[in-house]
């Protein structure tokens, strides 16, 4: 068994794969594992940058991390609580989202006790139905496993009836989830705050369909927000850990050129070296695979692929080396001390407005004049992250086009869009003007050139219902089995999609393995 790719997805399948006895060898043209799940020490001396994403919340809903023991290989998490924090600016006050309900509750009520109640019957609604739809994640998508999973839970829950036969309900999960945010909550401050959050998968607000990008930010009050200590590869450490002790092999450095079938098995050509397989596990980007390395493959499923909507990117990161953490107050207060709201995402963006004209800029292949940030300080809960008495600021940002239509190129702005990030941070914190060593850019291009994310999509395709369950990426390989004898898929661009999941990665061995249950 050959597995193309060592994301996490891929990682994770071939975990699966080597603890019930296969032999697995997994190749990966970069010369760390983890793809987009990765850490590296070599950017800014004595940091530690994440390349991509930093906040782990859906891996810890499923039972990968108990079933492969990955806390034997030394993979440590830390519980962010609070998991996000809206400062409202120059005030010194703000909205934190803790673990807790009855906590986050609390903090809303300082600005608004009537959607305080609303929050806590919008985490019990939501929850419910979402406990529903998270069922379906664990196994390949089908129309008759998804309605089988509803009917089961309408049978058996009664506050599952009364949701998923209420017509209000199929309105508010076909409705934009701009729409349903404005009709839940009044507080102007609380609304900016779940609309930033609810962005972070890419549908814009006005999205149709798109009503459960905002209610399922309300599971994260069951399964939590984690940091894995030492940074977010230390997850792919721990999983090449797990898959060398059952026997499997991982092969850096070696970029797949041609995937091509030989009699009944495969070869697979990386680096110069073939390997010789009876099985195939795709574990990369499918327009990669099906357009670029798989060879004398269906032609129609190929151009059908090509057509498969990436969309045109959603953000960029900045990594920063800075000399404290922000303040976010009225003047300029000392960061030195990590305070509670360091563990948790910050939510800066004023308002609505500031998301839709960063929005409108995106829809005119325009960089942002305003982007809305999300800023990390994670070394305020782990100082492995940084020297002592220093730290690191992560700034994740939308909306940002790949492809720019205004006579731009980003490898000559780079610098210019990177400074708009800052500066934000530097407006809702003074104390951090001139307190940065040093920082790591990743652009839309950047992020395609590097990490293989085509057109800086960092979800590989568009997380639109019409890419969702069995219709991702396209329906007749939604089940992570292609058209060829012994070729599997996994990773983002299947079902259920990006983020640091695992689940598809789970996926995909059952099916291989034909597991049931």
């Amino acid at each position: 068994m050959v597995v193309v790719g060592a994301g996490h997805n891929g990682l994770i399948c071939a975990c699966y794969l080597a603890k019930a006895g296969l032999k697995v060898a997994v190749v990966e043209r970069r010369d760390l594992p983890g793809g987009a799940v990765c850490t590296r020490e070599d950017l800014v001396p004595g940091y530690r940058f994440d390349v991509g994403s930093s906040v782990h919340i859906m891996i810890h809903l499923t039972p990968i991390l108990a079933e492969l023991n990955l806390a034997r290989e030394g993979l440590e998490y830390i519980e962010m609580d609070p998991w996000a924090y809206y400062p409202v600016e120059g005030t010194g006050r703000g909205i934190s989202f803790h673990r807790s309900v009855e906590k986050t509750c609390q903090s809303i009520a300082e600005f608004s006790p009537r959607d305080a109640e609303a929050y806590r019957r919008y985490v019990e609604r939501w929850t419910e139905l979402n406990e529903g739809v998270f069922e379906t994640f664990l196994a390949p998508p089908s129309p008759g496993r998804l309605f089988g999973t509803i009917v089961k839970r309408n049978l058996f829950r009664p506050q599952s009836r009364r949701l998923w036969s209420s017509l209000d309900t199929a309105r508010q999960l076909m409705a934009p989830y701009g729409e349903v945010i404005q009709e839940t909550f009044e507080n102007e401050h609380l609304r900016t705050a779940m609309l930033w959050l609810s962005a972070q998968s890419g549908p814009a607000p006005a999205e149709v369909a798109s009503g459960d990008m905002f209610g399922w930010n309300a599971m994260i009050h069951k399964c939590g927000a984690k940091r894995a200590k030492g940074g977010s590869g230390s997850l792919a450490t721990a999983l090449v850990k797990c898959l060398e002790r059952h026997g499997g092999e991982l092969f850096l450095g070696k970029g797949v050129e041609e995937v091509r079938k030989n009699g009944r098995g495969w070869e697979v050509q990386a680096g110069g070296t073939v390997f010789e397989t009876e099985k195939v596990v795709a574990a990369c980007h499918l327009k990669t695979f099906f357009c670029n390395l798989l060879k004398d493959g269906p032609r129609e499923l190929a151009g059908r692929m090509e057509k498969a909507r990436i969309g045109n990117g959603f953000g960029m990161v900045v990594r920063h080396a800075v000399e404290e953490l922000p303040v976010y107050g009225r003047g300029v207060e000392s960061g030195l001390q990590a305070r509670e709201y360091h563990s948790g995402m910050q939510l800066l963006c004023r308002d609505r407005a500031m998301l839709e004209s960063s929005y409108r800029d995106y829809l005119g292949h325009r960089p942002p004049a305003n982007p809305s940030v999300v800023a990390m300080t994670f070394s305020g809960i782990d100082p492995t992250l940084a020297p002592q008495g220093k730290h690191t600021l992560f700034t994740w940002a939308q909306y940002h086009s790949y492809e720019l239509r205004n006579g731009e190129k980003w490898d000559e702005i780079r610098e210019r869009e990177a400074d708009k990030l800052y500066e934000l941070v530097c407006q809702y914190a003074p104390n951090m003007r001139g307190k940065m060593i040093g920082r790591y850019i990743q652009t839309p291009l950047d992020l395609e050139r590097d990490l293989g994310l085509l057109r800086g999509n960092v979800m590989h395709f568009e997380m639109s219902l019409d890419q969702m369950f069995m219709f991702r990426p396209l329906p007749e390989i939604s089940c992570y089995r292609a058209p060829m004898k012994n070729l599997y898929l996994t990773g983002a661009s299947t079902h259920p999609g990006g983020g640091v999941f695992g689940a598809s990665g789970r996926n995909t061995a059952k099916v291989i393995l034909g597991w049931r249950g």
